[in-house]
């Protein structure tokens, strides 16, 4: 290499040795200097190794190429390719196995001298040295020698040749090669076939040969350019690259006519393409004058039946050092590391880091990859771990069938978990609106049933200027307080809060003792004292003292209402004006704001934020006027829009507002679960077709699809239909015949004309036993099964072939199956098919299609063909 640039090598067996090689070859021993200092006389690669020099052999002049002996024996056996044509074993460093050492010195000489290109030891047979030379006239360029040949003509004299440890010796020069190839024409680069032992590929003048050495007088070739550098892809035998000027070609054996793939080009000529011997599909490309390795990652993304497609690049580029780089070697077992050399012989010792590739599942597992490793990222479990992430509630819920329960509305909290105030809320407050909405529709259909729907808002709306109030006694007291009249609309408004039953009575007797039942004492006294029954509060307090959950302190606050007093400079009426707030539950807090407050001013008890929607809109309705409670709903409802409390549905129930309300909770939670069910629960028609109520709902079903909740989610289409007609999709794909064109399905269900029954088709009158083995629109037969050869249409239980146990047998199966069996069902690709039980069995166990002859992969085309449904996954 003698005026050319230095180019560098591994040894292919001794991880820790490389040669550097332009005017001589020098033999270097790579250190770790991790744990140590760098020795005197050692130079620098990296950070953490060093380079010493343990040899160097000067004695083949004008050296062309080089190539490193691939057999563990000898070690440092190399072939040398000189400009003259000649090929020389030398070794560096002294080698004492005397079996190979009549090897060192050997020369292997053309007829005609001209330059040496390139050298290839073939991976198979280790004795065989392939050369690629110059052309010449009537001579051959690509010579194939047996390195272990003892052939020398008797006209060909002994030479001397020196030896770098200074001896000298006799050696035989061989003159004739094992094979010999290309004729008239020149050989810039070649390699062997790891698949062949003699299949050779060579980069020719202006075509790339595949030389197959059983019989040389044919060989295999392309026209190109692309011709110097061919180098094949360790882990893909078949993928060859090849480089002219700029431009890298990809080529696929298999498909030899023409480049698969050809790389970006460059401004500058390329001088080398390497693939990774560690790492599939990268290959690394050096242009002139540049301190820059350009990477091509090529990634194949294979079709479902088999076939590849063109591989997708991923290109990137490293800067291994500062200075140009004059060439590059990859390490042959250490991953994507690589070692450069500077024209000057600066070397530096790099390692290519990968890509980190992320990806976050539907489940919200963690995972990226790095290199060969794969890392999974997993939550550590204790005691105090945050809130679950909303993708894992709305999981759980989903698995559970939330929101799917239509008659008793209120237990999809409770499939929800029961753990979220607002959404008991919200459900019951739906429950109420089902259930009001229905009685109302009884007793005068038309009437007031969608005013349920739009919430209390609309409901106290309507009856604006209507209600007198009038003063009503207490309960244990010698007091009287100002009520509101109840009229129809106050009525529903308080059955809507859960205060009171349907019907006339307006008794909170029932919803107390409920209270009291599961355990919410303060509540149950403080809507008591609402409804001016102090003795029944106090009541209330007492047994929540005596319960085994209760709390003690209630006995001290039913003594302290025990001593109400209505005088307003009283005593008690100062110590419960200061000292309720220091209450820790709100109920108790309202319940002396609501003793000590004057007579139509009860803000303590109305702007008790942490007190339940409903029953502050309860209490409103009872005791503010009409003016007074149209402008609290008002405020509520705005409040409650602004913070996306789902306790607002109330308030603004499933109207526009109530849109408005939702948006605000998905962009605080993210719930689109919730809003989805909430808004088909009895929404009219223009609010369902409000573009977010279809965004939340679309969302919802990608979601359910990307978790393989394909059930659920043809669930929640069912129960979409059913609540929203105008969302239910038209047949978009029916059985036509192959004849008149018809559907045999919508024939079927039609009226038959001219009195004539489908028994005249093939359709008998019992269910268990109904076939449509022929075309109701022009009688002609249809297709066949292609397993059971029978016409479609026929049940699979009456298909011939079985005995009649068999027969019961397979007829209780298809009950269980809503006669699935019986479905139509073909391939697209090639158009065969039959009954959807006999497909299913036959691609159970076989992969092609069931007709001669034809190879379709039927089952492999359906890219979730192998998918499992996750519902049945434990989360």
């Amino acid at each position: 290499m003698s005026g050319t640039k230095p180019d560098i090598l591994w040894a292919p067996h001794q991880v820790d040795r490389f040669v550097v090689c332009d005017s001589e070859l020098s033999l270097y021993h790579v250190e770790s200097t991790v744990n140590s200092e760098l020795k005197a006389g050692s130079l620098r690669l990296s950070e953490d190794s060093a380079a010493t020099l343990l040899s160097i052999n000067s004695d083949t002049p004008y050296m062309k190429c080089v190539a490193w002996y691939l057999n563990y024996d000898p070690e440092c056996l190399l072939a040398v390719g000189q400009a003259n044509g000649r090929v020389v074993l030398t070794s560096l460093g002294q080698d004492h196995n005397s079996k190979f050492k009549d090897l060192i010195g050997k020369e292997f000489v053309p007829k005609h001298a001209r330059q040496c290109n390139t050298l290839a030891w073939n991976p198979l047979d280790s004795n065989w040295l392939a050369a690629g030379l110059d052309k010449h006239r009537a001579d051959f360029s690509v010579l194939i020698w047996d390195i272990c040949s003892k052939y020398t003509p008797d006209i060909v004299p002994m030479e001397k040749v020196r030896l770098s440890a200074g001896e000298t010796e006799t050696t035989l020069l061989v003159t004739k090669p094992l094979y010999e190839l290309g004729q008239n024409d020149a050989c810039l680069s070649l390699c062997w076939l790891p698949r062949d032992q003699k299949l050779l590929l060579a980069g020719m003048h202006r075509n790339l040969a595949i030389f197959d050495l059983r019989n040389t007088s044919q060989k295999m070739f392309v026209n190109t350019k692309a011709v110097q550098g061919v180098t094949v892809d360790p882990y893909f035998h078949d993928r060859v690259a090849s480089f002219y000027e700029g431009q890298v070609a990809i080529w696929d054996l298999r498909k030899f006519e023409k480049p698969v793939l050809t790389l970006t080009e460059q401004p500058k000529p390329l001088t080398k393409v390497a693939w990774c011997p560690t790492r599939t599909g990268l290959l690394a490309t050096l242009t002139r004058d540049s301190n820059i390795i350009r990477l091509y990652d090529m990634q194949h993304t294979p079709t479902p039946i088999g076939d590849e497609t063109e591989p997708t690049i991923i290109e990137r580029s490293v800067q291994p050092c500062d200075n140009f780089i004059a060439s590059f070697a990859w390490h042959p077992t250490s991953q994507n590391r690589m070692i450069v050399v500077t024209p000057n012989r600066t070397m530096s010792d790099f390692t290519v880091f990968e890509r980190i590739s992320l990806a976050w599942s539907p489940i919200t597992s963690l995972m990226w990859a790095c290199g060969r490793h794969l890392y999974e990222c997993a939550e550590e479990e204790s005691d105090n771990s945050l809130e679950k992430d909303i993708a894992t509630k709305m999981r759980l819920r989903a698995l559970s069938r939330y929101g799917l329960d239509t008659e008793q509305v209120w237990r999809n909290h409770i499939l929800a978990g029961n753990d979220d105030p607002q959404l008991k809320s919200l459900w019951y407050t739906l429950h109420f609106m089902k259930q009001y909405t229905e009685d109302m529709d009884q007793k005068s259909p038309g009437n007031k049933g969608s005013l349920v729907y739009a919430g209390i808002k609309s409901i106290v709306k309507s009856s604006l200027g209507m209600v007198e109030s009038s003063r009503h006694n207490w309960s244990g007291l010698d007091k009287q307080t100002d009520i509101q009249n109840l009229n129809e609309e106050r009525i529903l408004a308080l059955q809507l809060c859960g205060w009171i039953k349907k019907g006339t009575d307006v008794d909170v007797g029932p919803f107390l003792n409920s209270l009291v039942q599961e355990g919410e004492w303060e509540r149950a006294a403080a809507v008591a004292l609402f409804n001016l029954d102090i003795r029944r509060a106090i009541q209330i307090l007492n047994e929540g003292a005596s319960s085994e959950k209760g709390d003690l302190n209630l006995n001290v606050v039913a003594m302290a209402l025990s001593g109400y007093t209505d005088e307003k400079n009283s005593l008690w009426r100062e110590m419960c004006s200061t000292l309720r707030l220091q209450l820790n539950n709100p109920y108790l807090c309202v319940m002396f704001a609501f003793l000590t407050s004057e007579a139509g001013s009860y803000d303590g008890v109305l702007y008790e934020n942490k007190v339940a929607v409903r029953d502050r809109v309860a209490f409103a309705c009872k005791f503010l006027s009409d003016a007074q409670l149209n402008r609290y709903i008002e405020k509520l409802t705005n409040e409650m829009k602004e913070a996306g409390n789902l306790e607002g549905i109330l308030l603004t129930g499933l109207t526009k507002d109530g849109v408005d309300l939702m948006e605000s909770y998905v962009d605080r939670t993210g719930d689109v679960q919730t809003a989805s069910y909430c808004m088909l629960q009895g929404s009219p028609l223009d609010v369902l077709k409000d573009e977010r109520v279809q965004y939340w709902i679309e969302n919802y079903r990608t979601l359910l699809d990307a978790w393989r909740f394909w059930h659920k989610r043809a669930e929640f289409d069912i129960h979409r239909s059913k609540l929203d007609p105008s969302s239910k999709p038209l047949a978009q794909v029916f059985v036509s015949c192959n004849f008149c064109g018809k559907s045999i399905s919508y024939s079927c269900s039609a009226v038959p004309h001219q009195g004539r029954g489908f028994s005249q088709y093939g359709v008998s009158g019992s269910p268990t036993k109904s076939k449509v083995t022929s075309c109701p629109g022009c009688r002609k037969p249809l297709p066949r099964c292609a397993l059971c050869l029978i016409n479609m249409g026929t049940p699979v239980s009456s298909c011939p072939g079985g005995s009649k146990s068999d027969e019961k047998v397979d007829l209780s199966k298809d009950k269980k199956l809503a006669q699935f069996n019986n479905w139509f069902t073909w391939c697209h690709n090639c158009r065969h098919g039959g009954h959807a039980g006999h497909m299913l069995s036959w691609f159970r166990d076989h992969a092609e299609c069931p007709v001669s002859a034809c190879t379709c992969k039927c089952m492999q085309l359906d890219t979730t063909g192998n998918l499992v449904p996750a519902e049945t996954v434990q989360p």
